[in-house]
């Protein structure tokens, strides 16, 4: 009888501890291919960090050499027009602000002017003059010009014109500006091609 309990106990301890090995292997190999799992996520997920952070320096890279070329090209335009204003005042603006601000020259302009205003129609003027030169126009516009034209005709006189004048019918419906600014600003846009050309060869 006791050798048959033995008999018992010693099977049933065996299955148990069989049992409990097969189910601890189970558990293991469960917990390794979790563990490997887990590792291959982290793997996976580092890549795509690693990968990330490559397209963002790249990307980075790119728009700060953008942002350089584009900055080196606008500081080069910049100083070649800096080098192209200078020239271009340089020719052009003591010229023309000279030969504006000669009382003689700027009357002779002015009967010609007024006069095809004239020709046209008879049409009430209003000129502007500088008024560096008033002493020298305000009498040959009320004496001289209102005398050789039909219509009448008025001036003013500004500190804003260098030389020159504007003129116009007196109704304002529109005017002509023949002050040194406007002429030299005209004049320079002739000249700046060719400026542009012979300093860059552009």
């Amino acid at each position: 009888m006791d050798n048959k309990l033995q008999e018992l106990t010693d099977k049933l301890y065996k299955e148990g501890l069989s049992k409990g090995k097969e189910e601890g292997e189970a558990i293991i190999i469960k917990a390794q291919e979790k563990a490997t799992m887990i590792i291959e996520d982290a793997q996976k997920k580092a890549k795509e960090i690693i990968k990330k952070a490559e397209e963002d320096a790249r990307d980075f890279r790119v728009k700060v050499e953008g942002d350089v070329k584009m900055a080196a090209t606008q500081s080069v335009q910049a100083t070649k027009m800096d080098i192209e204003n200078l020239m271009v005042k340089g020719m052009v603006g003591g010229k023309a602000v000279s030969a504006l601000s000669s009382a003689e020259f700027v009357k002779e302009i002015i009967q010609a002017v007024a006069r095809n205003f004239n020709s046209q129609e008879s049409v009430d003027l209003e000129i502007v003059l500088p008024e560096s030169l008033k002493s020298e126009l305000e009498p040959f516009v009320s004496g001289e010009l209102a005398k050789s034209l039909s219509s009448k005709v008025s001036a003013s006189f500004s500190g804003k014109v260098a030389g020159g004048f504007t003129i116009g019918p007196k109704d304002g419906s529109y005017f002509i500006d023949l002050t040194s600014e406007a002429f030299e600003s005209l004049i320079s846009e002739y000249m700046r091609p060719m400026t542009r050309k012979m300093l860059f060869g552009e």
